[in-house]
């Protein structure tokens, strides 16, 4: 149930009726924008009959409208006082560098546990204080309505404005479809598919109009960043992290590709970013990464790396998550996320990937019941990670300590202030291709 409105009867009908008019006409946009994509980009890789045609349009254009109505939210947003809003910048002036502890608090994505915040929220002090830049959102800690999280939002983002670095915030969450869904029906939500659903189903059109209908419901929220699709090839089926919970399109390398550019084609057409996850490709591990340590190297082949491969070929890669399977193949000793030779080597030099490199969870099993926290820090930065994951804060405190921690590392020499810089300037050009820049 949505919380109530300050508005009146008769302004609230107004609103409605302005957001519901201009969704649909956004809605229209995207089925032109997200079908031009996906034909110039994807056509010669698999098929024009697959990318859509006039028809696969129409389809399109119908699903979306009817979907996009549904998933606007009537809120008036407003953030408390004490948090002066300005016009989001994407960062200082180019020939203006920022003092290092601002940039290493731009490299940070964390979670918090609050459904509201004002001035004295510990995150808005990490947001206001320690040049925060991202944030990520879970339905059990922080989601209750759509008018709740799009207030909770709005104050986020108006604390990030209000610093002398303006940058607007990362605001991400996992709404891949389906069983990862933080926006959840039970929250006033609309409902989604699962990318397995869509990858069965096998239409790209309407895998499109999906996408277009999540983001908008991501957009009406202030949501800017969904941490989806899953890339990963459900290649092996015991694999309850992934295949086993409906969170990959397929097994196949080509049809995983072209519903994930779809997705992603539909989420562009109404500026949500994206990240796909998780490199370098985890549908095969027999295990989970959030329960432990995950060996791939008897199951995993470089035909994983395809769908990754495609979808850079075809130009549509806002950013990419690793995974922390350990692959010998790649790296004899570390998991993914702590490896410079798989990051770096294979994703940046191999594949010629030049942008954001996101860590999934560095709380999770697979990293911190094997490596110290300060270790797994110096470990993802060297490898080439620009944000950090830290999916849950166990107290307050913990950004200015993990900044600390990056700072000393770049003062005795363990990471170079220039590593710093570049993943600054990659998380800049992320942020100011939001502002659509």
């Amino acid at each position: 149930m949505a919380e109530h409105d300050p508005l009146s009867d008769s302004a609230l009908h107004t609103r409605r009726r302005l957001l519901i008019g201009a969704a649909i006409a956004l809605s229209g946009m995207a089925v032109e924008a997200g079908t031009s994509v996906m034909r110039s980009a994807f056509g010669p890789l698999f098929g024009e009959s697959a990318m859509t045609a006039a028809a696969a349009a129409r389809r399109l254009g119908s699903a979306a409208k009817s979907r996009v109505a549904t998933s606007v939210i009537d809120v008036e947003r407003l953030a408390p006082p004490g948090l002066p809003s300005r016009k989001a910048q994407p960062a200082l002036a180019a020939n203006i560098k920022p003092d290092l502890r601002t940039r290493i608090g731009q490299m940070l994505l964390v979670g918090f546990r609050a459904t509201s915040v004002d001035a004295s929220t510990p995150i808005i002090h990490d947001i206001t204080q320690q040049a925060l830049g991202g944030v990520v959102l879970f339905d059990s800690r922080n989601i209750t309505s759509p008018t709740q999280l799009a207030n909770l939002v709005a104050t986020l983002q108006a604390a990030s404005h209000s610093t002398p670095l303006g940058a607007p915030l990362l605001v991400a969450v996992d709404e891949e479809g389906g069983n990862v869904a933080r926006l959840s029906p039970k929250n006033g939500f609309p409902a989604t598919y699962s990318a397995a659903t869509l990858g069965q189903r096998n239409d790209v059109a309407f895998t499109q109009a999906q996408g277009a209908a999540i983001a908008q419901t991501l957009a009406s929220v202030g949501i800017n960043l969904n941490l989806a699709p899953v890339v990963d090839l459900n290649l092996n089926r015991a694999n309850r992290a992934i295949g086993g919970n409906g969170r990959s399109f397929s097994g196949d390398a080509g049809i995983t590709s072209a519903h994930a550019a779809a997705f992603i084609a539909g989420h562009r057409a109404v500026g949500v970013r994206n990240a796909i996850k998780h490199f370098p490709g985890q549908g095969s591990a027999d295990g989970d990464t959030h329960l432990g340590v995950v060996d791939v190297t008897a199951n995993w082949t470089d035909y994983e790396l395809l769908p990754f491969k495609n979808l850079l070929a075809g130009g549509v890669v806002d950013a990419i998550m690793t995974g922390h399977i350990y692959n010998a193949r790649l790296d004899s000793v570390y998991p993914a996320t702590l490896s410079y030779a798989t990051i770096t080597g294979v994703l940046r030099e191999q594949l010629g990937y030049g942008g954001v490199v996101i860590s999934d969870d560095l709380n999770m099993a697979a990293i911190k019941s094997a490596y110290k926290y300060e270790d797994a820090l110096a470990l993802a930065i060297g490898a080439g990670v620009d944000i950090l994951t830290i999916a849950d804060q166990t107290g307050s405190g913990l950004v200015e300590r993990t900044i600390d921690i990056i700072a000393a590392h770049v003062a005795n020499g363990a990471i170079s202030e220039a590593r710093i810089d570049a993943s600054y300037a990659r998380i800049s050009a992320l942020k100011a291709r939001l502002l659509g820049a």
